[in-house]
């Protein structure tokens, strides 16, 4: 791994191209055998310089959990984020599209987690029996670092997300809280309108057959880091939908069935 310093120099340079809006180059470009470890250590300090400024973890994101995308990102397994509080907007936010870089946004459910959740050995019926609600969600995802290294003309990889907090950048949560057991989570879909056209769909089932088993997968991969998921915390269970891209204007309209829908707007 990786030696403490460069660790946080790597976390630090993170931190500025969030604030500053300007991309950095992929840590996997700079640091030859860059590692998973590394790009989670680099994740974790970058979240302990969010806490340093009075920020606060409120839950949990996953990210590549269905194979297409896994399949381009060239991985077997998702990775993992944190979500701070002020990353959250409510139904019929006004998202400044100044605080981000480049907004992209995608469709999921969020778990709101009733009793603690720790691994190891968690499974799909754990993860259901804790959770409180389950309600519809939009994540924004954000790069910090370039997509093609200006330098090399090196792609990013899964690595440079991981280490950038799995791409989370905000989340927007809104539509009918549901309990665990009220619908097949299998198939809640949704249909995602920007400027009342159709951009993107998909069914909750893309999440690793099953949104809940992502859930599962999380604090079983927290657990070796002695963490669980705590009441109160909310988790992103993964998307099932390509990203859109959310520009300065755009109008957002998701519509989950049964579970109702979601809008926002970007300024």
């Amino acid at each position: 791994m990786l030696d403490r310093e460069t660790i946080e120099v790597i976390a630090r340079g993170f931190h500025t191209a969030e604030k500053q809006r300007q991309r950095v180059r992929p840590p996997s470009v700079m640091y030859p055998g860059f590692t998973i470890e590394d790009a989670y250590a680099v994740q974790r300090k970058w979240i302990e310089i969010k806490l340093s400024e009075g920020n606060r973890i409120k839950g949990r994101k996953i990210g590549l959990t269905s194979r297409a995308m896994q399949r381009q990102a060239n991985i077997t397994e998702p990775d993992y984020g944190a979500l701070m509080e002020d990353m959250f907007y409510q139904d019929g936010a006004q998202i400044p599209v100044s605080r981000f870089i480049q907004p992209r946004l995608e469709c999921e459910l969020g778990f709101v987690i009733g009793r603690p959740l720790k691994g190891p050995d968690c499974t799909i019926f754990d993860a259901l029996s804790a959770t409180d609600y389950i309600v519809p969600a939009a994540e924004i995802v954000d790069g910090r670092s370039h997509r093609i290294d200006p330098a090399t003309n090196t792609p990013r990889c899964v690595l440079d997300s991981i280490a950038d907090n799995a791409g989370n950048a905000a989340v927007v949560v809104g539509g009918r809280p549901i309990k665990p057991m009220e619908v097949d989570l299998r198939w809640v879909a949704a249909l995602c309108y920007r400027n009342g056209i159709i951009e993107e769909s998909g069914v909750a089932a893309a999440v690793l057959n099953h949104p809940a088993n992502g859930i599962a997968w999380l604090v079983n991969k927290l657990a070796s880091f002695d963490v669980g998921l705590e009441p109160g915390q909310f988790v992103l269970s993964g998307s099932f939908t390509g990203v859109v891209e959310a520009r300065a204007g755009d109008q957002f309209h998701i519509d989950y069935g049964l579970l109702g829908s979601i809008s926002c707007r970007f300024e």
